[in-house]
């Protein structure tokens, strides 16, 4: 596959393990919803042609009001699933574009891992993960709850987002997801996953010390 210029989408989604991560998309971060810091953030890379916000129906209104004024390459599709927000957008989207999937809880993911991951789709791997060593030691336990064991760790990976995809794993993965396949790169620890009051107050650290950042 060249790597020459291939226009990226990404489709930022608040839905993947519990029906509560939409609201915990409109979290307050420094002032402002999880969310908005999620799409400012791909909005300022100048190499993504198009932000898809992938909006449960049933709060779609509260995901407008967080994302308003946005520019023309953002868009807030509601639907029911990444199907059906594809398939609302898909006349848009032409040529065969690398497909990012990211998630809205992952709201200071750095620009170079998503970055990596595009570069990884065009450079010819068809469905791209980053992810993080695993640092804890991991134990293997009964249905007593009995610790039978220790798992290697020196193949474990948490995994992170954005997923890079060519169209066709794309189409592949919307239609059912899994992670089986997906070549690495190296994720960071910034693109933590954002889902109680410890990391909340992470993110509130990152989220100040980015405003620090670009006041000097």
């Amino acid at each position: 596959m060249s790597t020459d210029h291939m226009s990226t989408i990404v489709f930022v989604t608040a839905v993947h393990h519990h029906a509560s991560d939409a609201e915990l998309a409109l979290a307050p971060v420094n002032g402002e919803a999880l969310l908005t810091h999620t799409v400012r953030g791909l909005l300022a890379m100048p190499d993504l042609d198009l932000v898809v916000v992938a909006a449960p129906e049933r709060c779609a209104h509260l995901f407008e009001a967080a994302l308003p004024g946005f520019p023309a390459r953002c868009r807030i599709v509601p639907g029911p699933s990444l199907r059906h927000v594809f398939d609302t957008v898909e006349k848009e989207i032409a040529g065969n574009p690398v497909f990012l999937v990211h998630d809205a809880l992952r709201a200071f993911t750095p620009a170079d891992t998503v970055r990596a991951v595009a570069d990884a789709v065009r450079a010819g791997s068809p469905f791209v993960v980053p992810v993080l060593p695993m640092a804890d030691t991991v134990k293997v336990t009964d249905a007593a709850k009995v610790i039978t064991g220790t798992e290697d760790r020196a193949y474990l990976r948490t995994a992170q987002t954005p997923l890079g995809f060519t169209r066709e794993t794309f189409l592949s993965y919307v239609d059912k997801p899994s992670l089986d396949g997906g070549y690495t790169v190296a994720g960071h620890p910034d693109a933590m996953r954002v889902t109680n009051s410890f990391e909340l107050k992470l993110a509130e650290a990152i989220a100040v010390a980015g405003d620090r950042e670009e006041t000097l």
